[in-house]
């Protein structure tokens, strides 16, 4: 303090580095710079380091990011008179840093402002079941109002977003009723539609179940008939073929006798030799003719075979093919017995006629 040259020195290095200070500006890389010269614009400072005259110059910073501004709660009233309540986001972005600076006092507040009376009006001239239904509208409606003023100054909207739009308890209370009783008559409508869908489904089901049961039914009918039809076939084929096994059996039970007696002639019943042919043709194929006519043979099936025991017939003949071989040797024992008693008397018995001998003969030749 005593010396001056140090004291002057002191205060020239005090104003060097002040002045040096004043001169350099440094601009970060988002940021853009307005320069003013004694309250005159001249230039746009660039990121980075820039020289501008000291003490007399003022640098205005302009953020060239996308900015986000809230615009408040604004109440509004909608075309049906309904008041409500709505809040948005705005997204801008400079994009001119002059005209920023220039044509608007604080763009910010202005873009604000400018956007709570557009949302305003916008919903004003909405219904409001379009201004809680269309929001996408809403936004693009302000978005639109807010391009033309906004490009003036330098800004570019970006995109808009309503967040809530809310109407008042009245209106709430009432909407929620409404809401309550579409509910409740889509409920019924659903309901009596599947009562209805469950009818028809249930009447379809009955008319189905009849069909199938009548169908059923005649089915049943037509089986019970057709086998009461060929019950009756086989009744009657089974009464028919009895009646004339039971001839064959007395027919066979009087060969047996004729077979014991002495007797050399016996006679067939035409009905026995008739279906003896018959079952013969049945089992061997070959026709058995009586008077110069073909017989016809019965047909029977497995069934009825087995009902009327046709497959016995077979022993039933060889019962009669033994019975004829024993009369045969009855009839030689005879014929010996009858020549050794003309051997031995020398004369005809006194109780046989001539003629009855003959007539013996003949019929057992004939048979």
């Amino acid at each position: 303090m005593d010396d001056p040259l140090l004291a002057v020195g002191a205060i020239v290095l005090v104003v060097v580095a002040i002045t040096v200070w004043q001169l350099v500006e440094i601009v970060d890389a988002y940021n853009r710079g307005a320069l003013t010269v004694f309250g005159e614009y001249r230039k746009l400072l660039q990121p980075g380091l820039n020289i501008v005259p000291p003490f007399v110059s003022r640098v205005y910073t302009f953020d060239m990011r996308t900015q986000t501004i809230d615009v408040p709660r604004q109440e509004a009233i909608t075309r049906d008179n309904s008041p409500v309540t709505a809040d948005a986001v705005v997204y801008i972005r400079v994009m001119d840093a002059k005209r920023a600076f220039l044509e608007v006092e604080d763009y910010e507040r202005a873009v604000s402002n400018l956007a709570q009376t557009t949302l305003r009006a916008v919903i004003g001239d909405m219904e409001l079941d379009d201004t809680l239904s269309r929001r996408e509208m809403i936004n693009e409606r302000i978005r639109t109002e807010l391009d033309e003023p906004t490009d003036e100054w330098g800004i570019r909207v970006e995109s808009v977003e309503v967040r809530e739009v809310t109407p008042s308890q009245g209106v709430k209370g009432a909407m929620e009723q409404q809401t309550s009783a579409e509910r409740r008559r889509r409920a019924m409508i659903l309901e009596a539609q599947g009562e209805r869908r469950s009818a028809v489904e249930k009447a379809e089901g009955d008319k189905q179940s009849a069909i199938i049961r009548a169908q059923g039914e005649k089915q049943s009918q037509i089986l019970e008939a057709q086998g009461d039809s060929i019950s009756t076939v086989l009744r009657a084929r089974s009464a028919e073929s009895m009646g004339e096994r039971a001839i064959i059996d007395r027919g066979m039970d009087t060969l047996a006798e004729i077979g014991q007696s002495e007797s050399s002639t016996f006679i067939l019943p035409q009905e026995l030799s008739s279906m003896i042919g018959r079952y013969g043709k049945h089992l061997s194929g070959s026709d058995i003719k009586a008077d110069g006519q073909q017989l016809e043979s019965l047909e029977f099936d497995a069934e009825t075979r087995e009902l009327i025991g046709l497959d016995d017939i077979a022993e039933i003949i060889g019962e009669i093919e033994q019975t004829e071989m024993d009369i045969e040797a009855m009839e030689q024992e005879a014929q010996a017995i009858k020549e050794g008693q003309d051997l031995g008397m020398g004369s005809p018995s006194p109780d046989t006629e001539p003629g009855a001998e003959s007539e013996t003969q003949s019929k057992s030749n004939t048979q």
